[in-house]
């Protein structure tokens, strides 16, 4: 593994991201254990292969009990959030929800992570984010047991402003629902560059320079490697400290959640905005699940802005009380409230 040093001086204090500098085909061992939604791993999960430009797309396709492959059935795509991946919160929790709701829902890893294919690794491009979606639905309307008028999408954190973006231009996407939803393109025009675009940007140019001419890649890992080790280093803003908790404990670890980004490849989520055009192509019901703590990620204030500026006439905001961003993802109370919106949402508009 490459020990090169890079500067990173420029990245935000309470979203520090620790620089590592590492090959793609550098594999970590995490565990493989998530708590308090073991009883909704569901046993009746297809997994499957997506095609691509030239790569294939991972996925898992959860099926409703007593399953028909007779009859036709509403299907929901499971977007998960930046950084993770299908076995997380996209799928074990909401995927497995929706699938025992009477759905069939198919959550994904994004082209470049997880399981899916795609070099290098860990890129986290908006245009790949958003294509992807159009490859799974292309995917699913070739199953006989889905009905391909009642597609909808249901995206968590960062998936959330992927899939509000893909659903304004793919039209065989009826509705929308997002869970704590971000856009991705403000987060790194703000947090993740300390409200310093152009110096991002500048710092990406010359990283991908040096790779072009032959440098070891850098791959960020963008979150303390414990909330012990987030606490020691003062990163204790409520959205990136429970994202720790989250994704370097037992709580939320799995193999293919590594949090991980290709520097280099990231400036043109820098330029990117997940609600450009929705005044006029976000006519999609639409359905955003938002905590009421706020916190750097932008959760809260992006979900009142898709609501206020969606041109569609079937959309709610539900705000949830008394609970955060990490909330969302897995703890049951939190869920439940927001399942309990979603459930009816999809029922009706699919």
């Amino acid at each position: 593994m490459a020990t090169n040093a890079y500067d990173c001086d420029w990245l935000p204090l309470r979203s520090r991201q620790i620089a590592l500098t590492v090959t793609h085909s550098l594999q970590i061992e995490l565990w493989n254990t998530i708590k308090g939604f073991e009883d909704m791993t569901s046993e009746n999960i297809e997994h499957v292969s997506v095609k691509a430009l030239s790569w294939d797309i991972a996925a898992d396709i959860y099926f409703p009990p007593g399953f028909d492959k007779s009859a036709k059935y509403p299907a929901i795509i499971s977007a998960h959030p930046i950084g993770s991946c299908k076995e997380q919160t996209a799928g074990n929790v909401y995927g497995t929800a929706l699938a025992d709701a009477g759905f069939v829902v198919i959550a994904f890893d994004a082209s470049f992570q997880g399981a899916s294919g795609g070099e290098p690794r860990f890129i986290e491009d908006p245009t790949f984010r958003v294509q992807d979606f159009s490859y799974v639905v292309d995917y699913l309307v070739t199953l006989p047991y889905v009905d391909e008028n009642r597609i909808g999408v249901l995206g968590i954190c960062g998936g959330g402003g992927y899939a509000i973006n893909a659903t304004m231009t793919e039209r065989r996407l009826k509705a929308v629902g997002t869970v704590t939803g971000v856009n991705y393109g403000w987060l790194m025009n703000e947090a993740f560059s300390d409200y310093a675009p152009i110096a991002a940007l500048e710092a990406m140019a010359a990283q991908r320079t040096a790779e072009a001419r032959g440098a070891d890649l850098r791959v960020d890992d963008v979150l303390p490697s414990s909330p012990q080790d987030a606490t020691e280093r003062g990163l204790t803003e409520i959205d990136l400290f429970e994202a720790t908790e989250y994704y370097r404990t037992p709580r939320g670890q799995k193999p293919n959640g590594l949090n991980r980004s290709l520097f280099s490849h990231q400036a043109t989520a820098v330029g990117w905005d997940a609600f450009n055009r929705a005044e006029v192509l976000l006519t999609q019901p639409l359905m955003v699940v938002v905590g009421d703590k706020p916190g750097a990620f932008g959760a809260y204030r992006t979900g009142h802005e898709i609501i206020r500026r969606a041109a569609s006439d079937n959309k709610e905001l539900v705000v949830v009380h008394g609970w955060s961003h990490y909330d969302l993802y897995d703890k049951p109370e939190p869920v439940s409230k927001a399942l309990d919106k979603l459930i009816p949402f999809f029922n009706k508009n699919l």
